[in-house]
């Protein structure tokens, strides 16, 4: 595929990059580059080495805003960012991958097809380095501020104190981005630093709702249509569209009775109009 270049000069090179300290004086593009410049984007990291729950919580978190026609940012590395991709397409969104090396050389190497699966979804692959450049050591903690800065909002679902991760929420502070982080268990070593995060001033995010609020984001217009079957799920769907997720405040403001609630709430999961997304929370899909 073909290679594009956008310089700071340039009209399209994106505004979101040209404001923050250090920008790229170019950019390396594979892919639908008006992505550079869509309306509402997120910026996903966090831990190579992921447990079962950060696994979890990115999935079902990405997955419910990509649906939403958020962007979702990433760095295709191993763990969090790969899930966060793979969330994305799976959601039918769109995703960009910001590479730490030149894009003849994709990296990591094993992650060759989900770089062409992203393209073939309409994504796009980006870096500030030429292409035959070699993934340099020196590359991943630059690479990091590309990612924050391409993002509305910086959001890390799992990270040790030790991890790269930390790199791009300090990256997302001096770009005046804001910050979330996904609280974890405190006996974890994978979730010391978002935990760390959180006590130093990260915003907690324990289900989508709150990344839409923290981010304020302009969803009304790209919100899928979801027509309700009777006037139980009529009911329901716009408790939630008014941003009641919780169960007991749904069943506490719904007149249902709780057989009606349960059987509806099932019915609107397994017609894909809402989605679970842990603790008892729903969304619209």
């Amino acid at each position: 595929m073909k290679v594009n270049m956008l310089t700071l000069e340039d009209n399209d090179y994106p505004a979101r990059l040209r404001n923050i300290p250090t920008p790229p004086k170019q950019l390396y593009l594979i892919g639908n580059a008006s992505l550079l410049n869509s309306n509402n984007s997120l910026s996903v990291v966090g831990s190579r080495k992921v447990t079962s729950y950060g696994r979890q919580v990115t999935l079902d978190l990405v997955e419910t805003l990509a649906a939403y026609n958020v962007v979702i940012v990433s760095g295709l590395a191993l763990g969090v960012d790969s899930l966060a991709h793979q969330a994305a397409l799976n959601a039918g969104g769109k995703t960009i991958a910001v590479m730490p090396s030149g894009l003849n050389n994709i990296y990591p190497s094993s992650h060759r097809n989900l770089a062409l699966r992203i393209l073939e979804n309409d994504g796009l692959l980006v870096t500030e380095y030429e292409p035959d450049m070699p993934a340099l050591k020196q590359n991943f903690i630059a690479r990091n501020r590309i990612i924050s800065g391409l993002g509305d909002g910086l959001l890390i679902t799992e990270a040790s104190v030790r991890s790269g991760t930390i790199h791009t929420a300090n990256f997302g502070l001096e770009q005046g981005k804001p910050v979330m982080a996904v609280p974890g268990n405190i006996t974890s070593s994978q979730s010391e630093g978002t935990n760390n995060l959180i006590r130093t001033g990260a915003t907690p995010i324990t289900c989508s709702q709150d990344i839409l609020n923290s981010l304020d984001l302009e969803l009304a217009n790209t919100k899928k249509e979801v027509i309700a079957h009777n006037q139980a799920e009529e009911e329901i769907l716009t408790l939630i569209q008014q941003g009641v997720s919780d169960i007991n405040e749904l069943i506490d403001k719904s007149t249902l009775d709780i057989r009606t609630f349960n059987q509806t709430v099932s019915m609107l999961e397994i017609t894909r109009k809402i989605r679970p997304l842990g603790s008892g929370h729903w969304a619209i899909y």
